[in-house]
C-alpha cells in the first residue's frame, strides 16, 4: 500500500511540475499607450498603470506618443484633475513614482522630434524608445494593451 501511494505522489509531482514552472515564469503585462497631453486623461492613465497594474505585480509599461510626450518635459509645468488633485502631484510625480516602483516609460523617438524634444528634455528614468524596446513590450506573450 505505501509503495502504491508513494507512486501515486510521485507520478503527480511529475504531472504537475511544469504546471508549476509555468506560473512561475508566466509573468503578465500591461502596455499602456497614452498619446494625449491632456492632464485629466493622463493622470488617470497613469494612475491606472501604477495602482493597478504594476502594484498588483505585472509588468508594466507606459507609451508616451504624439502630444504625450510633453507629459515628461521637465520644463512644462502640469498639474492632476479631480480627486487626485488633492495630493498636489504633478504628471511629471506620478511618471517618477511609477518608475521608482519599477515601471518602464518609453518616448516615442519620432513624436519627441517631431515636438522639439530631446533626452535632455525629460525627466529623469524615461527610457527613448525605439522599435526593438517597443516591440519587447508590445508582442511579449501575456502582455495585454490599453490605449488611453
Amino acid at each position: 500500500m505505501r509503495f502504491g501511494l508513494l507512486k501515486l505522489v510521485l507520478a503527480l509531482a511529475l504531472v504537475l511540475a511544469p504546471i508549476a514552472a509555468s506560473a512561475e515564469t508566466d509573468k503578465r503585462g500591461l502596455f499602456v499607450n497614452l498619446t494625449t497631453d491632456d492632464t485629466w486623461s493622463a493622470a488617470k492613465a497613469i494612475m491606472f498603470a501604477h495602482e493597478r497594474s504594476l502594484k498588483n505585480g505585472h509588468d508594466t509599461a507606459i507609451w508616451l506618443n504624439v502630444r504625450a510626450v510633453y507629459l515628461a518635459d521637465k520644463d512644462r509645468p502640469s498639474h492632476v484633475h479631480g480627486l487626485m488633485a488633492d495630493s498636489g502631484t504633478s504628471v511629471q510625480d506620478m511618471l517618477r513614482a511609477f518608475m521608482a516602483d519599477g515601471g518602464t516609460v518609453i518616448m516615442c523617438q519620432a513624436c519627441s522630434k517631431a515636438a522639439g524634444l530631446g533626452e535632455d528634455d525629460y525627466i529623469d528614468g524615461v527610457e527613448m524608445g525605439n522599435w526593438p524596446l517597443v516591440e519587447s513590450w508590445l508582442f511579449r506573450e501575456g502582455m495585454q494593451t490599453l490605449a488611453w
